[in-house]
């Protein structure tokens, strides 16, 4: 059972991270970027807008349903070490969690609740959301280098698996 369901386990893993992977790609190419060209009160008050329309069903299901998809690969491929494409299935399960999911929980939410907190007009706001953009920026692209080379991996280990049943 396991040796049909882990291929597909493996392929509906390595779509969410590539669907992730590209909205925090988004966020690092330009949006971030846009927010910046804008005055700081109104450029913390988009972001701040940003980060309450980001908590939904859809965004959160894809981003907490890869989580627990990658978990289940790591697990699965600890489980079958010794088979073809192991460790790249644990290798990519692991840079979703860690690389996306943990850094988005340890240093992006602790981030995105200060800004909420700030308000846009007063006298600090500008230096705040200065070191808001180079921080939260510099760890976005931690977190779509990671989602995009575990969707990479993923579908590397998928093939393997694929080619491995024959």
């Amino acid at each position: 059972m396991i040796e049909r369901a882990l291929p597909i386990l493996a392929l509906v893993s390595a779509v969410g991270c590539g669907v992730i992977g590209g909205v925090f790609f988004g966020f690092s190419s330009f949006v971030m970027r846009a927010l910046a060209r804008l005055p700081a009160e109104q450029g913390i008050a988009a972001m701040q807008s940003i980060n309450v329309a980001v908590i939904n069903p859809v965004f959160l299901g894809v981003f907490v349903g890869t989580a627990i998809a990658s978990g289940a690969v790591i697990a699965a491929g600890l489980w079958r070490w010794h088979a073809a494409g192991a460790a790249t299935l644990v290798g990519g399960g692991a840079l979703y969690l860690v690389g996306t999911f943990v850094v988005t929980i340890a240093f992006h939410i602790p981030r995105n609740d200060a800004l909420a907190a700030l308000d846009p007009k007063s006298a600090d706001a500008a230096a705040r959301w200065a070191e808001f953009l180079a921080s939260w920026t510099a760890g976005n692209h931690v977190r779509a280098a990671a989602a995009i080379l575990a969707a990479a991996a993923l579908i590397v280990a998928t093939c393997r698996l694929r080619v491995a049943a024959g």
